[in-house]
């Protein structure tokens, strides 16, 4: 609905076109409908729950609860597909929860704006903007459709949602204005060219939407664990069941022994820990400024082999300060803060006192300025004006109170600005557009003005001059003002990189993760932040986007060396740039704030978004968000993401050793014909599985990073690697295996049993099977322990380092206990508590494992002495600091 609502402007002149009628907005509303961006069609909570429960592992496991069904185990089936079902519910709302907080696109577009339809100015909504529409904007106007700029007085155009630039852009007549950014300062009359899904933000939008995003290297690696177990439980079951019917097994009877075989290898335990270790590790990273919208992206961050970063408000404030200022006095440098007080001036007496008064100069020839609200200084209008002011402030000035008679505002075709206050005109504007105009120009300004631009600066000329007796200011045309001037000094100006940048970058380069800069700046400007933060070594290329090479692979190769420097890049750059790179095999992380980023964000492997100064855009592409817009908070995610990889791979050598024991019983049974019955039954192994093991398995999950985490290269090869199954089958799974079997057959060896006889059953054979069982249960309880570290020993990891792990011992230890003593569980599984001698070699299965444990470690350390590889990340090493440790 339109607000009828007169102005003050004037009918003439200045914004006098009369604008559409009712009937020419009717129509056009009709045929191009109103201007609105095409809502992001939201997933349904229903798909997402079903992408939960259909995924690779989860389908694993509903084969397996269908099998365990149709053995004739309806109570082992039934807690599989708890399993399933509690393990989706609990990502589905974990990820839900991220997915609201990221806000929406059509956020970008104002509620209102100023049109001027059949000569009246009124306000209306800006979903009825139509095409053609007379759009009056004033400074601080959010620009609502892509806009035909008719006239302008200058006009300043803040367009780093879209662009990257740092700088407000000069518009003026016949330049467009786009939907999404907004007046920085002056006034303008346009006409509208584009809206809703015409417009050019929403084209971005679509590219964003249009990419189908990557699988992460944790998706990849679980589904080819998940392939090989399923494979190897298949092919174990046939084995038994081609075994079972040799040893005259009827069929039937062999195909349910086959699936019992067949399940228990399954490690049903290993989705939920999987999903509640990056669950936890979302926590942390939230405690930590980062939100992770999706807990895959926990580990991908630990794999970053690269970082694509943007300048303007990652690396840099986003905020403009004035750091030299040259007069003919001398020069005097400010260290600031933002628009905080200055750590440090330098300059003489004399330096300081025309430094404060070029910048007095400076802000009479501006419109922006900066307003101190509850102690803060806020920039208002032009940042760059903005930080004149301030710099005025601090360096003891006071504000200017001379009458403004006339001002000759901006012009970007002239590059400077014009003002007559009091009796004197004051100019400001680029050098190269002030110091023509001046008659009187100081000796060497030449040197110093190339000096400040060779360091990537902007850099303002201020010149003035008297005004001459008689001189009519209200006559006084803009030729007659600009003359005769003297060039009083110079302003250079910069976006302030972040104080934390250099160590955050170092930080990265020592943890094996290359940078590049990817920016929409001039590369001068990118050039130099990127030398000043230390992302740019000595050789690095800076590369304008204009000059890419079409080809992927010549792009690829071209832009993959650290402190890569890549500027004037559009956002179709940034995906051929990330696109490119993982062509290589690089797992790209790239960051970016601004409208251009999303689909570049939405490509790469892990898009980081900035929370506080981030579009929606942005946000919404992401995968994580640094709530700080800081980057060192991206180190912090990083070193937590490797740690979560590690841990994976902590709790996967602790199930698979559990799973060698669990199958020990079955491969028995095969090699003896069937004479030695089962020791385990397969609810014996389900309640291993899920019952005791779980919360170890988790306390392995969330243990903290070590402190070399970020001294290495990103983690290669597989989850399940050689040295994992090693450790599995050739040290721990075989100690619980046969300590297990030990106090099951020590059971029958007490009552009487010799070698030959036939096994008792009744109470002899539940009183065994408890021993195996409790064997197993108190060799994981050692197994935990030794898990936590594949280089350190037991005694080098103290417990309080993760006060989940004691815990979750004993807890494990307590449902034992209840497994064996309460009766209806105890029959359910069909077992007893163990004889004297069962729970003699049972307790016996902990300092085995231990001892297990410590000799494997203490000979792959000889090995590295032998081998003078004492610095080797992946093998132990005796007399190294204790603190170390890689998986």
């Amino acid at each position: 609905m339109a607000i009828s609502e007169e102005s003050d402007r004037p009918p003439g002149g200045f914004g006098s076109l009369s604008g559409l009628d009712a009937d020419g907005v009717r129509l056009r509303l009709e045929r191009d409908g109103p201007n609105e961006l095409p809502a992001k069609r939201p997933v349904r909570s229903w798909v997402l729950l079903a992408h939960q429960l259909t995924h690779f592992f989860a389908i694993m496991l509903w084969v397996a609860a269908g099998l365990a069904i149709l053995g004739g185990m309806p109570e082992l089936g039934v807690a599989i597909i708890a399993v399933v079902v509690i393990n989706a519910l609990f990502a589905f709302a974990q990820e839900r929860r991220a997915d609201r907080m990221a806000a929406r696109l059509r956020d970008l577009l104002p509620m209102n704006v100023t049109v001027r339809r059949e000569g009246i100015t009124t306000q209306i909504d800006a979903s009825l903007l139509v095409l053609d529409d007379v759009v009056l904007l004033d400074p601080g106007d959010r620009i609502s459709a892509d806009l035909s700029v008719i006239e302008a007085h200058g006009l300043s155009v803040d367009s780093s949602t879209l662009t990257g630039e740092s700088v407000p852009d000069a518009v003026g007549p016949g330049d467009t204005a786009f939907a999404g950014t907004f007046v920085v300062e002056g006034e303008a009359v346009a006409v509208v060219t584009a809206t809703g899904s015409s417009t050019r933000l929403a084209s971005i939008a679509d590219l964003t939407r249009s990419r189908v995003r990557p699988r992460g290297p944790l998706a990849v690696e679980i589904n080819h664990l998940v392939r090989t177990i399923a494979t190897i439980a298949v092919a174990v079951g046939a084995t038994f069941f081609a075994l079972s019917l040799l040893l005259g097994t009827s069929p039937s009877d062999g195909f349910l022994f086959a699936v019992g075989v067949t399940v228990a290898l399954v490690p049903e335990g290993l989705l939920p820990t999987v999903t509640l270790s990056l669950a936890l590790g979302a926590q942390r990273m939230a405690g930590e400024n980062a939100l992770v919208r999706r807990l895959e992206s926990v580990e991908t961050l630990g794999s970053t082999t690269i970082i694509c970063t943007d300048k303007t408000g990652t690396l840099t404030r986003n905020e403009m300060e004035v750091v030299e200022i040259w007069t003919p006095t001398g020069s005097v440098t400010l260290v600031g803060a933002g628009y905080g007080p200055f750590a440090d001036v330098s300059g003489s007496p004399a330096s300081l006192s025309a430094a404060a008064e070029l910048c007095r100069f400076g802000v009479i020839a501006s419109n922006g300025h900066v307003r101190k609200d509850d102690g803060c200084w806020i920039a208002v209008g032009d940042p760059m004006e903005a930080a004149i002011d301030s710099a005025h402030q601090r360096l003891g000035g006071t504000t200017p109170e001379p009458e403004i008679r006339k001002r000759f505002p901006f012009d970007p075709r002239r590059r400077r600005m014009s003002v007559i206050a009091g009796s004197m005109v004051f100019v400001k504007g680029a050098p190269e557009s002030v110091i023509p105009a001046c008659s009187r120009v100081p000796e060497g300004l030449a040197s110093e003005l190339e000096a400040l631009t060779s360091r990537g600066l902007r850099v303002l000329a201020v010149a003035a001059r008297d005004l001459e007796p008689g001189e009519d200011v209200r006559i006084l045309s803009l030729e007659g003002a600009e003359r005769d001037l003297t060039l009083c000094g110079l302003i250079a100006l910069e976006d302030p990189p972040r104080a934390e940048a250099l160590a955050a970058l170092t930080t990265c380069r020592n943890a094996g993760i290359s940078v590049i800069m990817v920016t929409g700046d001039h590369p001068a400007t990118a050039r130099a932040i990127a030398t000043e933060t230390g992302l740019a070594l000595p050789g690095s290329p800076v590369v304008d986007g204009s000059c890419l090479p079409d080809d992927e692979t010549e792009l690829g190769a071209q832009i993959d060396v650290d402190g890569t420097v890549v500027a004037r890049v559009s956002p179709e750059d940034k995906l051929r740039i990330a696109a490119a790179l993982q062509k290589r095999g690089h797992v790209v992380a790239m960051t970016g704030d601004g409208v251009n980023d999303g689909p570049a964000l939405q490509q790469a492997d892990i898009g980081i978004a900035m929370g506080a100064s981030g579009t929606d855009v942005a946000r919404e592409a992401s995968d994580l968000v640094l709530l700080d817009d800081n980057f060192a908070t991206i180190i912090t995610a990083i070193a937590q993401g490797r740690s979560t990889y590690t841990n994976i791979r902590r709790f996967l050598t602790y199930h698979l050793t559990d799973n060698v024991a669990e199958l020990t019983p079955f491969v028995v049974w095969a090699i003896s014909g069937g004479r030695i019955p089962l020791a385990l039954t397969v609810l014996q192994i389900l309640f291993l599985d899920i019952g005791t093991d779980l919360l170890p398995a988790l306390g392995l999950g969330v243990e903290p990073p070590s402190r070399d985490v970020l001294v290495h290269p990103p983690h290669a090869g597989r989850l399940m690697n050689r040295r994992v199954l090693v450790r599995v089958f050739s040290v721990l799974g075989p100690a619980e295996a046969v300590t297990e079997m030990a106090a099951f057959l020590a059971t029958f060896l007490v009552i009487g049993w010799r070698p030959g006889d036939e096994f008792p059953g009744g109470s002899a054979l539940l009183a065994a099977s408890g021993a195996a069982f409790s064997a197993v249960v108190i060799g994981q309880l050692a197994n935990a322990l030794a898990c936590r570290s594949a280089t350190r020993f037991v005694w080098q990891v103290p417990l309080r380092s993760n006060p989940l792990m004691p815990i979750a011992l004993v807890v494990e230890a307590l449902a034992l206990l209840a497994f064996l003593f309460v009766p209806a569980i105890a029959d359910l599984l069909e077992q007893s508590p163990p004889t004297v001698i069962g729970w003699t070699i049972a307790i016996a299965a902990f300092p085995i494992v231990l001892l297990a444990d410590t000799a494997h470690k203490y000979v792959r350390s000889i090995r590295a002495r032998s081998a003078h590889r004492p610095t080797d990340p992946e093998t132990p090493v005796w007399f190294a600091d204790a603190r170390t440790d890689r998986q």
